[in-house]
């Protein structure tokens, strides 16, 4: 189901549609997010720094805020699983690149530690995987498609990692197998 995760009443008619022909929601990953053309500080536009915080950190925040009105206790649920997609670049700050992006996912990580302390004892764990530089379309967003290709030499393991490398990581989060770990981060960075 499309939707605008920058838009609480896209959201809300992406939860009805799930609601309606799938079921109540146990599982839920913040995956969607943006990027933007490589820039310092100095050159963003307010416009730029506000769609990068309402996609990367408000989108999740209110995704977050509708599955819990499924899996909490207190509104009929059972509980579930929340994983936030961040990045290696909220540790490490993107200078001269994408500082805002850094600092938007510095954020997602921040709402990981206190949404997992809140909901916690309800049954809902919280977690997070923080991808470095991964085979995938998303680079394109910054002018550079090939940017995983030109740095991954520098990598200690050598190499850009996949889709399914990140995939990983959150099926566990999200398993049974993972039921005593929350407000836990995986970085799957290579060794950056």
């Amino acid at each position: 189901v499309q939707a605008d995760v920058s838009n609480e009443d896209e959201i809300m008619r992406l939860f009805a549609r799930v609601d309606s022909e799938l079921g109540r929601v146990t599982h839920l990953v913040n995956n969607a997010g943006t990027l933007a053309q490589a820039s310092r500080v100095e050159d963003m536009s307010e416009f730029r720094m506000l769609k990068m915080m309402m996609n990367n950190v408000v989108g999740p925040m209110l995704c977050s805020k509708h599955a819990l009105l499924r899996m909490l206790p207190a509104h009929g649920g059972h509980g579930g699983s929340i994983v936030n997609v961040s990045s290696l670049a909220a540790r490490l700050g993107s200078a001269g690149e994408y500082v805002d992006y850094a600092a938007s996912k510095g954020a997602l990580d921040t709402f990981t530690i206190g949404l997992s302390k809140e909901v916690a004892a309800e049954n809902v764990r919280v977690n997070a995987v923080r991808p470095g530089f991964i085979f995938t379309d998303f680079h394109a967003l910054s002018g550079d498609p090939f940017r995983v290709s030109k740095l991954e030499g520098a990598l200690p393991m050598g190499r850009g990692g996949t889709a399914e490398e990140v995939a990983e990581p959150i099926l566990w989060l999200l398993s049974d197998n993972a039921s005593y770990a929350t407000g836990t981060f995986i970085d799957v960075a290579g060794g950056r």
